[in-house]
C-alpha cells in the first residue's frame, strides 16, 4: 500500500498546548511571527494511524487500571528488527517508562551511589549535565574533540585517564544532541573496549536512532560485544520520532536478567511509573506498517531540510561554522568567529536574532558557550524564512 503524508502545512499551534509556539520574547519586532526552533519537538502533525489507534480506544469510554496488551511488545521488537537490525529482543528485556528522561535517571540510580562520578560527553544535551549535579552526582566531563576533517570524536585517551582515577558510569547520547553525530560502529566498539576493561556501566540514550541520515546507521550500543549487551541499559521511544512529547511513553532495553530486576523495581518503587492508555495506543499506532512509512518520509524531508540550512550557513555566513548533517533534526552552529570579527557578543547576537522572529537555542547549556541549536524539523519554507531572516537581519545585516 502507498502511502502519502503531509510535511508541507505548517500548523498554528498556537493556544493548543506548545511550549515552543506560546512562546514569544517580549522584544519580538512587529511584524515579524516567530519561528520556534528551539524546542525539540517537531512542527509536523503526527502520523495518522496513531490519531486513529487513540480514536478508536477512545470510543470505549471506561478508562480503568488495565493489562499491557501482548502486542505492546511484539510491535516494539519489530520495530527494532526493522529499523536497526536487533535480533534476539524478547518481552522480558523490555520496561515501560514515562520518559526516556526518567528512564536515564532511574538506570543511572541503579549504578551509582551519591558522590560517584559519571562520564557525559561536552557539549551534550543540557539535562544530562543538570540531572547529574542535582541528584548528587559529580559529571565527568570528556570533551569532544574535532579531528582534521571537522567530524567531531570521542576522545578514547582522555576517556580512560578518568575511568582509571575510578568513573565507573558512561551516559551515552546516540545520535548525539546537540551535534548531530551518528557513532560509526568502530567508535561504539572502542568505546566499549574501554569500558570493558574498567568494568563500567553504560546508559544510552538512544531516543534519536530513527532519525539517521542517508550514508549512516545507528549502531546500538548493546549489538557490539556481550559485555556491551549485558552492561548496558537503553532507551528509545516513538515520542521523539513520532512527535508525542505530550503523550509521554517510552521505553527500555536490558539483556541482563538480574540488572533488569533490579531496574523494574527502582522504576516503580514509588508507582509513579505505570504505563497509561493513550500512550500504548499511541505507540502500537506509531510501531505499525503505516508509522514506518511516515518516519521513512519524515526522515527524508529532515534531511533535506538540514542539507538546505548547513549549505546556506557555510555559503551566506561567513565567520559562522557547522557540521555535516548525519542525524537527528537538530544542527549546532559555532559562531565565535563571527563573533570576534564584528565585536558582538554571543547574547547580542541571540537577541538579535529572537527579536527577528527566529527562535533559536542558546548553546552555553550543551556547554557550546560560543554556539546555538537550531531545530530543523519544520516544513521547508518555514527553515527558508528562517535563514533569509538570519541573512538578511543579523549575520550580513546592519544593527
Amino acid at each position: 500500500m502507498a502511502y502519502e503524508f503531509d510535511f508541507v502545512t505548517a500548523l498554528d499551534r498556537k493556544g493548543h498546548d506548545s511550549s515552543a509556539a506560546d512562546y514569544e520574547p517580549a522584544y519580538l519586532r512587529e511584524g515579524f511571527d516567530f519561528i520556534p526552533m528551539a524546542v525539540a519537538d517537531m512542527g509536523f502533525k503526527t502520523c495518522p494511524a496513531i490519531v486513529e489507534s487513540i480514536k478508536e480506544r477512545l470510543e470505549h469510554p471506561i478508562f480503568g487500571y488495565f493489562p499491557h496488551k501482548e502486542e505492546y511488545y511484539d510491535v516494539i521488537i519489530k520495530w527494532q528488527e526493522r529499523k536497526h537490525g536487533v535480533t534476539g529482543l524478547k518481552k522480558e528485556n523490555i520496561m515501560y517508562h514515562h520518559g526516556v528522561h526518567g528512564g536515564n535517571v532511574h538506570a543511572l540510580r541503579l549504578f551509582c551511589h551519591p558522590g560517584d562520578k559519571i562520564m557525559i560527553h561536552t557539549p551534550i544535551y543540557a539535562s544530562f549535565r543538570r540531572n547529574i549535579k542535582d541528584l548528587g552526582w559529580n559529571a565527568v566531563e570528556s570533551e569532544l574533540v574535532i579531528d582534521e576533517n571537522g567530524v567531531y570524536r570521542m576522545d578514547f585517551e582522555d576517556m580512560e585517564k578518568e575511568f582509571k582515577a575510578g568513573c565507573r558510569t558512561l551516559l551515552f547520547c546516540s545520535p548525539h544532541n546537540p551535534l548531530g553525530r551518528v557513532w560509526e560502529k568502530w567508535e561504539v566498539e572502542k568505546m566499549m573496549e574501554l569500558c570493558e576493561k574498567y568494568e563500567v556501566k553504560v546508559v544510552s540514550d538512544e531516543i534519536w536512532a530513527d532519525f539517521v541520515f542517508t550514508g549512516h546507521k545507528h549502531v546500538p550500543v548493546q549489538s557490539v560485544s556481550e559485555y556491551a549487551k549485558m552492561n548496558t541499559i537503553a532507551l528509545y521511544a516513538p515520542s521523539k520520532t513520532f512527535n508525542l512529547a505530550g503523550m509521554m511513553g517510552s521505553y527500555s532495553i536490558c539483556y541482563n536478567p538480574y540488572l533488569q530486576a533490579r531496574y523494574a523495581r527502582q522504576s516503580y518503587l514509588t508507582m509513579y511509573n505505570k504505563m497509561t492508555l493513550p500512550s500504548m495506543y499511541a505507540l502500537l499506532g506509531a510501531y505499525s506498517d503505516e508509522g514506518f512509512e511516515w518516519a521513512k518520509q519524515l526522515i527524508a524531508t529532515i534531511e533535506g531540510n538540514a542539507k538546505y540550512a548547513v549549505d546556506y550557513i557555510r555559503k551566506n555566513f561567513e565567520g559562522v561554522t557547522v557540521g555535516d548533517p548525519e542525524g537527528t533534526y537538530v544542527i549546532f552552529v559555532d559562531t565565535k568567529e563571527w563573533c570576534e570579527k564584528h565585536g558582538k557578543t554571543h547574547d547580542e547576537l541571540f537577541k538579535q536574532a529572537m527579536s527577528y522572529g527566529v527562535g533559536w537555542q542558546d548553546g552555553v547549556g550543551f556547554k557550546g558557550n560560543t554556539h546555538f541549536r537550531i531545530n530543523l524539523a519544520q516544513p521547508r519554507h518555514r527553515v527558508e524564512e528562517a535563514m533569509a531572516r538570519l541573512d538578511k537581519y543579523v549575520f550580513n545585516g546592519e544593527w
